[in-house]
């Protein structure tokens, strides 16, 4: 009786170290998954940001959802492909951006994720080329299509 007691305690405590390991094991899986998940978001940021220095209205569209949201600050908002495509062309007809975006807080859960982010640099007004400082505040839902993180909906205001 003993003998078999014994044995119920050690096959149960050997099944709740081999469940912890695999928990952990899941976990680190998780993690570096996220990791990945995380590094493509970050790019498709930088990407953005890029594009905004550049004024490159194709390379802005290509990072959107075909049903992707933008809300600036004092500008109406813009829905889907065509509204895109015209509101930043407006933009970069009216100023250059040089501004360099500092990711602070990307969430992933599935094929969502949001991103957190503050931008700092310059605008300049392409009618007088008069320069200021421009900072922002920015959030970003992005989504998952067919394997790529791309941004869903997108607003911001001023850091002041």
């Amino acid at each position: 009786m003993r003998i078999l007691v014994m044995a119920i305690l050690l096959l149960s405590a050997q099944s709740c170290q081999n469940k912890t390991e695999m928990q952990s094991t899941n976990q680190n899986q998780i993690k570096m998954e996220n990791s990945a998940e995380k590094a493509s978001i970050e790019n498709v940021l930088y990407t953005y940001g890029d594009a905004l220095n550049t004024a490159d209205v194709s390379k802005v569209l290509q990072v959107y959802t075909q049903d992707g949201v933008f809300m600036p600050t004092t500008l109406p908002t813009a829905t889907g492909t065509e509204q895109l495509k015209e509101s930043y062309s407006n933009i970069f007809k009216t100023i250059r951006l040089n501004v360099k975006f500092n990711i602070e807080e990307v969430l992933v859960n599935g094929d969502v994720a949001f991103a957190r982010t503050s931008s700092k640099g310059n605008v300049t007004i392409n009618a007088t080329d008069q320069s200021m400082p421009e900072e922002n505040r920015e959030f970003f839902l992005l989504k998952k299509e067919n394997g790529e993180w791309k941004i869903s909906r997108y607003m911001f205001n001023k850091s002041e």
